[in-house]
């Protein structure tokens, strides 16, 4: 279960910028995973409150957004979602492709809280 992993390092990063930039509270961090990647979107979920208690995230959401696992067919040149047609192009039927996305894991967004100013 390496997502464990994977949460600590990005709880720390966001902990880095968010002092950096002199933020008290975030709401939601937001990361892309890759249809494809090692890191199963469930597990983030799960352990994400975990791995939070006693950080600067510990009352913070994680937002999951997923990229499809797209490839570019050598044969026909055309791209295709690879996970969705098992691999082959489905406009030639060929296995030979190159993967143009779906491995990723990416910070994309970290969601500050609104704090109204006093009156």
């Amino acid at each position: 279960m390496h997502e464990i992993t994977v949460l600590v390092e990005l709880i720390k990063m966001v902990e880095t910028a968010a002092i950096e930039n002199n933020i008290d509270e975030i709401d939601t961090v937001v990361v892309q995973i890759g249809e494809m990647s090692s890191i199963v979107p469930r597990y983030m979920m799960e352990y994400f409150p975990n791995a939070a208690e006693g950080t600067l995230l510990e009352n913070s959401k994680l937002k999951i957004e997923m990229i499809s696992a797209n490839g570019l067919c050598h044969h026909c040149n055309k791209v295709f979602k690879i996970v969705k047609n098992k691999g082959k192009c489905p406009y030639c039927k060929a296995d030979d492709w190159e993967m143009l996305s779906g491995m990723e894991f990416i910070l994309k967004e970290i969601v500050i809280k609104e704090t109204l100013a006093p009156e």
